[in-house]
């Protein structure tokens, strides 16, 4: 026990905590912002992939870091557009356009990277993000920019939804699109809006996977990220300030079991139990689904989430 006492006071586990969670926090900023407009976007988990590519390639053909940033933003905000015209302008399925975009990112990414590299065994590399060593502050100082921007979007996403004009109505066509149209709001055009950064943020989040956490890009290396983004916004109550710390709830179970199966040994490991390294890579996803059990049902959803609106109707 008193090892594990020490992993958790170590400053390279609070390190990892915050490197993992940085494209959780981008990516349920994200959602969030689609979801108080009322459109939920299961297309999360395709633009992360997307962006993932995209943010690469870009810094790979020479663009730069940031150059590839802003690349994945617009790819993720090219994909939110689609979503959009599907969700919002055609008022289709949201649960069946949602998955579709997820399908069509990953496989264009797939495409794209086998005509990009067709005679190419293992991705070519780029040099990532370095970390921030002249912030006097421990820990931030050891992550990339990408990171103290995902920080940084929590309070900035927080102000614009709750103490603008412009965050009250995308608030109000999430909650009650007829009332919004009622005040002369253009719900078409506030809900386009919303999904459109919201998934310029997804990309953002998928950058810093093959521009920061790693320096390529690799299949699979989302890993179901935008699920864990989607149910994320659920334990937040689409709250940005608890979507941080839902973020870095799930980010230290999952930097923990990445280190219980490094310590765990003959002798069982801190924990003293020698137990199947599955149960360890359960141990984030476990809790994520506890923590849903406890919150959801005080969750206070947008009334108008899934709801398709079409001018006019009441």
């Amino acid at each position: 026990m008193a090892e594990l006492v020490d992993l958790l006071l170590a400053a390279p586990f609070w390190v990892a905590v915050l490197r993992i969670a940085t494209p959780l926090i981008l990516g349920t900023l994200g959602v969030l912002l689609c979801e108080r407009a009322g459109v939920l976007n299961l297309g999360i988990e395709g633009i992360l992939v997307a962006g993932a590519f995209a943010g690469w390639l870009g810094a790979y053909n020479g663009l730069g870091l940031w150059g590839g940033v802003l690349v994945a933003a617009l790819v993720g905000a090219a994909f939110g557009l689609l979503h959009a015209f599907l969700t919002v302008t055609l008022t289709l399925s949201q649960h069946v356009a949602g998955l579709g975009i997820t399908l069509l990112a990953t496989s264009l990414a797939s495409f794209a990277y086998r005509v990009s590299f067709p005679k190419v065994d293992s991705p070519p590399t780029i040099t990532p993000f370095a970390p921030m060593a002249w912030l006097p502050i421990p820990v931030l100082n050891q992550q990339t920019p990408l990171t103290l921007l995902a920080l940084v979007a929590v309070p900035l996403v927080a102000w614009v939804l709750y103490r603008t004009p412009l965050g009250l109505a995308v608030r109000m066509v999430g909650e009650n699109p007829a009332a919004a149209e009622g005040q002369g709001l253009d719900v078409r055009r506030l809900r386009t809006g919303a999904i459109v950064v919201g998934s310029a943020l997804m990309g953002v989040a998928g950058a810093f996977l093959t521009l920061s956490a790693f320096n390529a890009f690799y299949f699979n290396m989302v890993n179901g990220r935008g699920w864990v983004c989607v149910a994320l916004v659920v334990f937040a109550s689409w709250r940005p300030g608890k979507a941080l710390l839902g973020a870095l709830l799930f980010a230290f179970f999952d930097a923990l079991q990445l280190r219980l199966q490094q310590a765990t040994g003959a002798d069982g490991g801190p924990l003293g139990l020698a137990l199947p390294y599955q149960l360890y890579l359960m141990l984030p996803y476990a809790m994520a689904i506890v923590a849903l059990v406890l919150v959801a049902r005080r969750a206070a959803y947008p009334q108008a989430l899934m709801k398709p609106y079409r001018k006019g109707e009441r």
